[in-house]
């Protein structure tokens, strides 16, 4: 049936010209549009499949609809789409293989016959990405056709998941923007992406990666989305599950994934942060001693995760972000492990250079991070500082380019807002701290700075200059070092050294050569003596200077020496912005003038315009990181840019300003500078009155602190008063019904009577006196609450000296208040006083009732009390013996309780192996029913055999029939014994 197909196909007569391509793939698209059987539209899509590689121009212009209809319908044969997406991938895709393929293959025809026209490789390889977009956008007229892709992602089926796989990917690398915003826009769209990442078949998640590569580029809502999707935990997964920096390509591709989703993704990158996954990249770096033999695989995966490390601490980053992930590389040891590697010997020379780029970026402006750096060292015996073998790699000519660029970069960022590492650097320099026994940073730089290598002179002038950016203290120490030119000639300083070389160079060659050494000579003095009015003065101490940089400025020099010319310029107009005018000779008016009668004003400020205007400045004010593509442009530094920039200005200011205009401006800065006195002392009087205020405050609610704890003292002693008062009442009650049982008693009795009466009044009047006392506290207390609430509202205003005024109130409030608190005590002293009256009253009263001239009633009294107590006695006895008994049974219940939880266990114990016996008695029940239907059907054709054998004529023993018959009865006992077991059970 198949070759009858393509007979017809194909054409089926024996003679005549054979169709050419179009016309085949014009009747396989219509029989793929017309035939009702899938086999047939199946055979159809996969010969237009086998044909789309060397005639994808027909099949694409022809089949694509068909392609896309085969996909919207015949959705349940896999293999029918797989054949479709195939094809689609085939006339979309502009891999290399494509075109290696389409190279070997016949000339593409232009119209429906072949044309056998040669094309050149690059003309072809133009037309086939032209094709290749041409198609896309054919595909992507409709984006359900999109949607549709992302739905046959969710088929499971292998020939229908890989080859989507890789046609989403085509489709992306053709036109990336159109197609993020329709997975964007539709739901679910790139968690069915993600789901490739967890898929069992490698070649599905690895072009899973690549697909996912694709879609996160440049899109940075796709990014987010992919990153809260778990990205991050799977890809970190599948990097430890191939062996880290040891693993294969598919490492590779989780990198480049992760350089996607975290380059310029500030949100990205602080989730990186904030799900602890910086701490597990700290494994990736851990090498061993014997580093001999990397793979081109290793050295390509570590060179992508240094680059993922710069990532999360690029200086093009937020500082604040930047900082928070600086600070988590050095707790979870990340730049000790760095570190490690830049020591290590056998490391290849390319990831060597990126780890030294990627220790710069890590310690840039992190003073934990510099201050761990510059206490790394060398093993070396005897053993020196990091900074020192970098240094004497980048002041080494044979060293490569890139490798001392690098070297550069590390020791800015070490000095990047480092005072503390400045202050190293410098002092290395001075003449108390130099061991001639030890090479130092400052040797080197010297060395540098001195040689014959230009580029060594560039570096060590930049790294100098990186030592004293926004540093007048390390400007003005730096004055002080002296240096021994030859022997019998006094030491001349660092400052005059590089005017001299600078003077000499020029005087020596003008060809260009040594441009680049006074480019950075000049970079340094600029650096130096700007915003320090000392070195200044210093440098035009000099007096060849100034002439030495007149005459580079006035004269018309080629292309090459223009720079040097305007950075003269710089280096004099600074001279004229930070002038302290302290020599007579230079002071900015007569350098003003100097300009003016030998330069121009005008050519002044055109030659310092020349700077700017260079084509290497713009590209070095870009990033900090020195990237250069060969030596001799390595003219500008990052941090010199930004000193140029904001120079410029002032400094043209400067020189057209008039002496007048400078008077003006002297006295405008003056009076900006009172100004600014009056607004600090402003500043220092209103910081004293808040602190005033502040203490006020304090004061304030200690004051209320008190009243609040003397209201609850004396609320106290009302309750306190309140009782003495039930007891007087009591005690009164007792007195008078004593007073009537003794009315008939001797006249001691109405002696201590007497008395009592005379105490009670007493107590009386003072108990009628603590009440006066209390009121009158409450009163005072209603004041000072009144008072402090004023004094409060006067703090709160409070914005000028009247807080003396209100520390005197406090000050009468606080003794106030403590002449309230020592009446409280006084008060508490005669509540004291008054208990113990009336312990003594209550004493004299059972004094009083046990005279032996008590009457009769009095007895009956003592007698009933002590019937009461005895009574009482015996009611606690009772109690306690209640209680115990109470305790007892508490205990037995207790007791009950957990024998009845243990019985429950057990009882729920045995009813499960219950169920189970239970279950096992129905499985063999039903494993014995088995077997007798086994045994019956055996006996049935046992018997039928027997009757067979009758049938024949042959004789059958009665022994054997008997042995059937013995086998039927023992059947029939064990069905009997079932059953009586399940009785049993039951």
């Amino acid at each position: 049936m198949t070759m009858n197909f393509f007979r017809g196909v194909m054409g089926g007569q024996p003679a005549g010209p054979p169709p050419t391509g179009a016309e085949t793939i014009h009747k396989l698209c219509d029989r793929v549009a017309s035939s009702t059987l899938l086999e047939d539209r199946r055979d159809a899509v996969r010969a237009l499949k086998s044909l789309s590689k060397k005639y994808r121009f027909e099949v694409g212009t022809q089949a694509m609809d068909h392609l896309v209809h085969i996909l919207q319908t015949d959705r349940s044969d896999s293999e029918i789409l797989g054949y479709a997406l195939d094809t689609l991938y085939n006339i979309i895709c502009n891999d290399e293989e494509e075109e290696q393929d389409m190279a070997a293959a016949p000339p593409i025809p232009v119209s429906g016959k072949h044309k056998n026209v040669p094309v050149s490789d690059e003309n072809a390889q133009k037309q086939e990405e032209d094709l290749g977009v041409l198609f896309t956008d054919k595909f992507l007229g409709d984006s359900e056709n999109v949607t549709l892709l992302l739905t046959l992602l969710e088929e499971f089926d292998f020939h229908v998941r890989w080859p989507g796989v890789k046609l989403l990917t085509a489709l992306l690398k053709n036109q990336c923007n159109q197609v993020q915003g329709v997975i964007l826009v539709s739901p679910m769209g790139v968690s069915r992406l993600m789901d490739l990442l967890a898929d069992s078949r490698e070649v599905i998640r690895n072009d899973g990666l690549l697909l996912l590569q694709q879609l996160t580029k440049g899109n940075a809502a796709i990014q987010k989305i992919v990153a809260f999707e778990n990205a991050f935990e799977r890809l970190l997964d599948i990097i430890t599950e191939e062996g880290s920096s040891d693993g294969g390509i598919v490492v590779e591709d989780c990198l480049l994934l992760l350089v996607n989703l975290l380059k310029n993704n500030s949100s990205n990158q602080n989730f990186f942060k904030e799900g602890s996954y910086i701490q597990r990249m700290k494994p990736w770096f851990e090498v061993g001693d014997d580093n001999s033999g990397w793979s081109a695989q290793k050295v390509t995966n570590l060179h992508l995760m240094l680059q993922l490390v710069r990532v999360m601490v690029s200086p093009v980053n937020s500082p604040g972000a930047t900082s928070s992930c600086q600070k988590s590389m050095y707790q979870c040891g990340l730049l000790q492990q760095l570190c490690t590697i830049l020591m290590a010997t056998g490391v290849p020379a390319d990831i060597l250079t990126e780890t030294i780029n990627t220790v710069s970026e890590v310690i840039r402006g992190s003073q934990i991070n510099q201050d761990y750096f510059a206490s790394v060292n060398a093993p070396s015996n005897p053993p020196r500082p990091a900074i020192v073998v970098l240094l004497m790699s980048m002041v080494n000519e044979r060293q490569p380019f890139v490798l001392r660029c690098a070297v550069l970069y590390c020791f800015q960022c070490f000095l990047y807002k480092n005072q503390k590492g400045q202050g190293e650097i410098v002092a290395t320099l001075l003449p108390s701290t130099i061991d001639a026994n030890s090479i130092s940073a400052g040797q080197l730089l010297c060395g540098g700075l001195f040689s014959a290598d230009s580029l060594s002179n560039w570096c060590a002038a930049v790294a100098l200059a990186h030592a004293l950016q926004d540093n007048l203290t390390q400007k003005e120490q730096l004055l002080r070092v002296q240096l021994a030119t030859s022997l019998g000639k006094p030491p001349v300083s660092l400052l005059q050294q590089c005017t001299n070389i600078l003077s000499q160079g020029d005087k020596i060659n003008r060809r260009g050569s040594k441009v680049q050494t006074r480019v950075g000579l000049l970079m340094l003095l600029c650096t130096w003596i700007s915003n320090c009015p000392i070195a200044v003065t210093h440098f035009l101490h000099n007096q060849e200077n100034v002439p030495f940089l007149t005459g580079q400025i006035s004269e018309n020099l080629g292309e090459d020496e223009r720079l040097v010319q305007g950075l003269c310029a710089l280096l004099l107009g600074i001279c004229i912005y930070f002038n302290d005018n302290s020599l007579e000779n230079y002071t900015k008016e007569k350098l003003k003038q100097l300009i003016e009668k030998r330069i121009g004003k005008e050519n002044f400020v055109e030659k310092l315009g020349f700077v700017t205007k260079h084509e290497l400045y713009s590209r070095a004010a870009q990033k900090p990181q020195p990237v250069f593509p060969s030596p001799e442009q390595m003219l500008f530094d990052h941090e010199f840019t930004k000193l140029v920039k904001e120079l410029e200005g002032v400094i043209t200011k400067a020189v057209h300003k008039t002496s007048e205009e400078e008077k003006k401006e002297e006295e405008v800065k003056k009076t900006l500078e009172q100004h600014d006195s009056i607004v600090i002392q402003y500043k220092d009087l209103i910081r004293d009155q808040d602190s005033q205020i502040q203490e006020l405050r304090e004061q304030v609610s200690t004051l209320s602190l008190n009243s609040e704890q003397m209201q609850n003292q004396i609320t106290q002693q009302q309750s306190q008063i309140q009782q003495h008062k039930d007891q007087y009442n009591i005690l009164k009650l007792k007195l008078a019904k004593d007073s009537q049982g003794l009315s008939s008693s001797q006249g001691e009795g109405a002696h201590v009577n007497g008395l009592h009466s005379e105490e009670l009044s007493q107590l009386r009047e003072q108990v009628d006196e603590l009440r006066r006392q209390h009121t009158l506290q409450h009163t005072q207390l209603s004041d000072k609450d009144s008072l402090i609430n004023t004094l409060r509202c006067e703090a709160a205003a409070a914005q000028t000296a009247e807080g003396g005024a209100g520390g005197s109130d406090n000050t009468e409030l606080l003794r106030e208040v403590e002449s309230l608190r020592s009446r409280v005590q006084a008060q508490c002293a005669e509540i004291s006083q008054l208990q113990t009256e009336r312990q003594e009253l209550i004493r004299r009263g059972e004094a009083a009732s046990s005279a032996p001239a008590s009457s009769s009633e009095s007895s009956a009294d003592t007698d009933k009390v002590s019937e009461l107590e005895s009574r009482l006695a015996a009611q606690t006895t009772e109690t306690e013996r209640l209680k115990e008994e109470c305790l007892g049974l508490r205990e037995g219940r207790a007791g009950l309780e957990q024998q009845l939880a243990s019985a429950q266990s057990t009882v729920a114990i045995e009813q499960t192996e219950k169920t189970k016996l239970q279950q096992e008695v129905q499985e063999s029940k039903k494993e014995q029913d088995d077997l007798l239907m086994l045994l019956a059907d055996q006996d049935q054709k046992i018997l039928t055999l027997k009757q067979r054998l009758k049938d024949l004529g042959e004789t059958i023993d009665e022994d054997e029939e008997d042995e059937l018959d013995a086998r039927d009865h023992f059947g029939e006992d064990d069905d009997d014994e079932e059953e009586e077991d399940e009785e049993n059970n039951d």
